[in-house]
């Protein structure tokens, strides 16, 4: 029999708002879960594959199992996808069925099935440019992260050689950037219009203040998840180096001359002022799920 954890939080995360920076330290202080990306894949399939499960309830058991720490509390990193988000909530609420056959079927319900007294945050970056800009990159470099030491998540990775990136400049794509730009934002509408439906407002983290208060925002998030004696615990280093650098400066310049140039619209309005209005907001309101 496996041991439900005391408690459970997910840092729902697009693509390079430092998502691997913010999970890694909180992994490293032991007592925060092991957040990794237990859920993404390509489809749930996939899912069950990577965690060696059959079942919906296998699947439950064994999240229990790898992504909490000794305290009882587990951690994950969701990259939400809205379609196979679907597959796996479908998932979860089968396990929920068998429990309780003649409930109504609630994503919300199922969700906390998997994971008790789950607490939300909310990754995003102010400057959607220099996201979309950075996706490219990766994308085209193919380095992804600049791990400082061997025991990441991610493990250790070579870095890239300067020569090997003497070309990458030539690599700018405006309708890519721009495409990557649109795909963040709808993202994140997905993953806000999910926590509204369970009438949640998220802890929002973001990649800016990360990057430049680094332990003062790792431990408003601790806090935030009611880790005990979260003001006393050291905050480890950061475990990867920044990737950013003069290429990513002259692709977003050049990216907002060519958007001005061609009059094009980057991204969904709706999807900019849902991120505007909600980091405006008191992002310390974010509660539990109902």
């Amino acid at each position: 029999m496996v041991t439900p954890p005391e408690q459970s939080y997910v840092l729902w995360f697009t693509q390079r708002v430092g998502s691997s920076l913010l999970a890694q330290a909180l992994e490293d202080t032991g007592v925060a879960g092991r957040p990794r990306e237990w859920l993404n894949a390509a489809n749930a399939a996939e899912v069950m594959k990577k965690l060696g499960v059959a079942t919906a309830q296998e699947l439950r058991h064994q999240l229990w199992r790898v992504a909490t720490t000794s305290n009882g509390v587990l951690g994950i990193k969701y990259g939400m996808v809205p379609k196979l988000h679907e597959e796996l909530i479908d998932l979860m609420a089968s396990v929920e069925r068998e429990a309780a056959p003649n409930e109504k079927d609630r994503s919300d319900g199922a969700w906390r099935g998997f994971f008790p007294n789950c607490r939300h945050c909310f990754l995003t970056r102010r400057d959607k440019v220099r996201l979309a800009v950075s996706w490219w990159r990766a994308i085209k470099s193919e380095e992804w992260h600049r791990p400082n030491r061997s025991d990441t998540s991610v493990g250790m990775v070579e870095p890239k050689l300067p020569g090997s990136l003497g070309s990458l400049i030539e690599k700018y794509d405006f309708h890519a950037i721009r495409h990557l730009l649109g795909q963040c934002c709808a993202r994140e509408d997905a993953i806000h219009r999910q926590l509204d439906a369970w009438a949640i407002e998220p802890f929002a983290i973001v990649y800016e203040d990360l990057v430049g208060s680094f332990e003062a925002t790792v431990r408003s998030v601790l806090e935030f998840l009611r880790v005990p004696d979260a003001r006393a615990l050291t905050i480890p280093q950061p475990a990867f180096e920044a990737l950013a650098d003069e290429i990513n400066d002259a692709w977003s310049e050049r990216f907002l001359a060519d958007r001005r140039r061609l009059g094009a619209l980057p991204e969904p309005p709706s999807a900019a002022a849902a991120t505007t209005t909600r980091l405006h907001g008191n992002s310390r309101s974010s509660m539990e799920s109902p």
